[in-house]
């Protein structure tokens, strides 16, 4: 049996993570997969550290996890997922914008639209798993 946080902690830090979640969303909402990639290179070219600070989400996990000296397999299996989708973004910019070097695949995946609910996707999945993570 882990221990037992307060209600009040979970819900700060479930409020915390809706609103970072919310805060990529709206950062990174556009109609392509081209067009994602366009704003997240942006804050790349600009600064690495602005491209990371534009993640918050992550370090709201990982202070979660900190603070609450939280750190399960479910804990480590969202600190992964987060992790993957950072270094998959930064991965895609350096083919494309750096390398240059971008299959036909990739191109058309690219060029593909994106519903806006895609973007919101992250935001019951999340909190809900930080929450799983917490309670056990």
């Amino acid at each position: 049996m882990g221990n037992i946080l307060p209600m009040s902690i979970i819900e700060t830090l479930m409020i915390a993570l809706i609103l970072a979640e919310l805060f990529e969303a709206i950062t990174q909402r556009s109609d392509t997969l081209y067009g994602v990639l366009e704003k997240l290179y942006y804050h790349y070219e600009k600064s690495i550290f602005l491209f990371f600070i534009m993640q918050p989400s992550f370090y709201v996990i990982l202070f979660a996890s900190l603070v609450t000296g939280v750190l399960n397999i479910s804990m480590i299996f969202l600190l992964a997922l987060k992790i993957f989708d950072i270094f998959s973004k930064i991965e895609l910019i350096k083919k494309v914008y750096i390398e240059k070097d971008i299959p036909q695949e990739l191109v058309q995946m690219l060029t593909w639209k994106v519903p806006t609910w895609f973007f919101l996707f992250g935001l019951p999945v999340y909190p809900l798993l930080l929450y799983y993570a917490l309670l056990q």
